[in-house]
């Protein structure tokens, strides 16, 4: 039976053949799928019962502290409370935004940020590298050597920079002076902090972020590979044109994901590697966000400005999801 429309207040609401309105069965889908969810649960109680302390985590250290957040519109006082402490609107946004640091902080975050996500395809070429490699034991001793760095502790990782950039003891300016050169100031320099803290990451994350990758590789049709050979595909050509779209929708999400992390970029590292000779590029949010709020009290001040980092992610993240999918119909919703 055809759908039948309605004519109201100038607007057409489609009917189904029974005269029911939209809004019904909305409605009525909406208790259906609720009802299939309960019989899922039902079903499969024991997936929800491991999935439990997940939620429980997040529940209780990510969304309970959200009430806390008020305190960046409010002069907050231990003292008198969250809710005691009097109400100031935007009072301290507009002194972030009027201070004298704020465009050097934004400037050195975002190019900090943008450094790295410039390197993003670095662990898809080696996870590419990897599954074209056939010697066996090779393949793994790379895949082991390059994993390793990734359970080197911040502080530890900080520690072999400072020792092997030392201008005095280091290896790598020993290296430099033995060829003739000058020792060179890399941790005093404003110019190398960038290179050190972008490159130093990637060297710790490059094997542990290619293993999604290779696992993605894993799961290309090998016939498809086979078909390829006979059509005369070269290697790179089936790179190319199978390996990388197999895996195109992982390298989307995690894209994604890495957006939505755009403006956090670990002061902890920044921290460590921070002095008073290169703060000129190394001076980002998040350490400000440390230093006013932990150092000098000022936490309403500190939480504001993490505030305004934290809208910033969320822009970004929803921004770029809307663009994937609209794109290449893959995103994380």
């Amino acid at each position: 039976m055809a759908i039948r429309e309605e004519k109201l207040n100038d607007d057409y609401i489609p009917l189904d053949y029974s005269g029911k309105s939209r809004s019904f069965i909305e409605k009525t889908n909406f208790r259906n799928k609720f009802k299939n969810f309960n019989k899922n649960v039902k079903k499969n109680w024991q997936l929800y019962v491991f999935l439990l302390p997940a939620l429980i985590f997040f529940f209780i250290f990510h969304y309970i502290p959200m009430y806390g957040v008020q305190i960046a519109f409010k002069d907050f006082y231990a003292t008198l409370g969250i809710w005691g402490s009097p109400w100031i609107g935007f009072d301290h946004f507009e002194r972030f935004f009027d201070s004298y640091y704020f465009f050097r902080l934004l400037k050195n975050t975002l190019l900090l940020s943008l450094y790295g996500i410039l390197l993003f395809p670095l662990p898809i070429i080696f996870a590419l590298a990897l599954n074209e490699l056939k010697n066996g034991p090779f393949k793994k001793w790379s895949q082991t050597l390059t994993y390793a760095p990734h359970f080197i502790s911040v502080v530890v990782l900080v520690g072999m920079i400072i020792a092997f950039l030392d201008p005095i003891t280091g290896i790598v300016n020993n290296i430099i002076v033995q060829f003739g050169g000058e020792a060179i100031p890399f941790l005093t320099d404003p110019d190398w902090f960038r290179h050190i803290f972008v490159w130093s990451g990637q060297w710790q994350s490059l094997g542990w972020g290619t293993i999604i990758y290779l696992a993605a590789l894993a799961g290309v049709n090998p016939e498809l590979h086979e078909a390829a050979k006979v059509d005369g595909a070269t290697r790179m050509q089936r790179i190319i044109h199978i390996n990388i779209p197999s895996i195109l929708p992982t390298v989307v999400v995690l894209f994604i994901l890495n957006i939505g992390s755009f403006m956090a970029i670990g002061f902890e590292k920044v921290l460590l590697l921070q002095n008073s000779l290169n703060s000129e590029t190394s001076d980002v949010i998040q350490t400000f966000v440390y230093e006013t709020g932990l150092l000098e009290g000022q936490y309403s001040f500190a939480a504001a400005i993490g505030l305004f980092e934290s809208a910033i992610n969320i822009i970004l993240l929803i921004t770029v999801n809307y663009l994937a999918r609209k794109t290449s119909n893959n995103s994380l919703w």
